[in-house]
């Protein structure tokens, strides 16, 4: 692939733009990132994270249920779906953190408009207009110590949408590999909306040309990441991360957790291709000395419904735990878990907002105090940080 089918890529609207000034300062002061995992479907929570001494589990969930010999033991009252054994050691090095109980007012069981909620920042009036990381833009004066402000290793960049920045989408670290030093094309038009698209590739063409010489000359090491897609989304993310890439913020995905049926061997697959990968991505951090400072956070549109369905599976539902890890994480559970025994309408009602997390991760991990979500400081997340 040269530049020009590169850029011709870029110009059909792959690479959007954005990043916050703040974010941008602070991940090039602090050598800081963000690694965001989407969990595309909405993961049960409930038989991710299990109360394993609640009975009304096994009462809501009678064939789908897991037994205790199905779950690794993290706590005298939870449980953790033993398809996830390979993030074991992060659990018990304290480098995993489980947030009970996150959702939203008003909660949304459409999957297109909740991810939307969830990656602008929204509720169930009304979604925002950027991505929940980029409110803070104003300018990209002062940025040229960064060859992009984010990179999405999946294409999707809902989660980015914001009027100006330097975000690519690649779904192969090879792309920038096989980049050539060929001419862009100059065109002549008189087309207003084409000249500004024309112009952002040509802007975006010096960051492709930094991203390919440092990849070339980086030393290829052999990154064994397993997890399927997701395991090879973390390895081209390595790959850059190697390559000493400059970018706050990275973006994967993993698909199929929409388990409306045949859960238990569904939802097992794709919790063991999240465990693994995630593991050993952890494990390429570590080798190459980039644990500290990298935080990974996954997310999901909503849970699942408290109760089992009829095709032994789970229908959209509301709350439901996430994860964040890292070697600057203090491991253990966070908030609290939803009561089983008061459901509203069948669901798990939701007991920290997730914009909560937002707030935590804008201002503890990136140092940004002043940030959008601050009104929703909850300070049951004090200390999720190490100092």
């Amino acid at each position: 692939m040269d530049r020009r089918s590169v850029l011709k890529i870029l110009v059909s609207g792959i690479v959007i733009p954005v990043v916050p000034l703040k974010i941008a300062y602070a991940a090039q002061k602090s050598g800081r990132r963000l690694v965001l995992i989407e969990l595309s479907g909405a993961n049960d929570g409930l038989n991710t994270v299990i109360p394993l001494n609640d009975h009304r589990y096994r009462e809501l969930r009678p064939n789908i249920g897991l037994d205790k010999s199905e779950t690794i033991t993290l706590s005298k009252d939870f449980g953790l779906h033993d398809a996830m054994k390979s993030v074991g050691k992060l659990w018990e090095a304290g480098e995993m953190a489980i947030i009970h109980g996150l959702g939203y007012p008003g909660a949304n069981r459409s999957h297109f408009k909740s991810i939307a909620l969830w990656e602008t920042g929204g509720d169930g009036s009304g979604s925002g207009r950027n991505g929940w990381l980029t409110e803070d833009i104003e300018s990209l004066s002062g940025h040229d110590q960064l060859e992009a402000h984010g990179i999405s290793l999946d294409g999707g960049m809902g989660i980015f949408s914001s009027p100006s920045g330097i975000w690519l989408s690649m779904t192969s670290a090879q792309q920038f590999m096989e980049l050539t030093s060929d001419e862009v094309p100059a065109v002549d038009t008189k087309n207003e909306a084409l000249r500004m698209l024309l112009d952002r590739a040509h802007t975006l063409n010096s960051s492709m040309e930094s991203i390919s010489r440092k990849l070339k000359k980086s030393y290829i090491r052999d990154f064994q990441i397993e997890g399927g897609d997701l395991g090879a989304q973390f390895t081209r993310a390595i790959l850059l991360i190697n390559a000493g890439i400059s970018s706050p913020i990275l973006k994967v995905k993993i698909g199929g957790f929409d388990t409306h049926e045949g859960q238990p061997w569904r939802h097992r697959n794709r919790l063991r291709s999240l465990g693994r990968a995630t593991a050993d991505f952890a494990k390429a951090l570590k080798k190459i000395g980039q644990w500290e400072n990298t935080l990974i956070m996954t997310y999901s549109e909503f849970g699942r419904r408290a109760a089992e369905n009829y095709t032994d599976g789970t229908d959209h539902g509301t709350a439901a735990p996430h994860f964040v890890v890292g070697g600057s994480v203090n491991g253990g559970f966070w908030g609290v878990h939803p009561d089983l025994g008061k459901l509203e309408d069948g669901d798990m009602r939701f007991t920290m907002d997730y914009r909560a997390v937002y707030e935590r991760i804008l201002a503890d991990w990136f140092g940004i105090y002043d940030n959008r979500f601050l009104k929703y400081k909850n300070n049951d997340l004090d200390g999720i940080f190490k100092a």
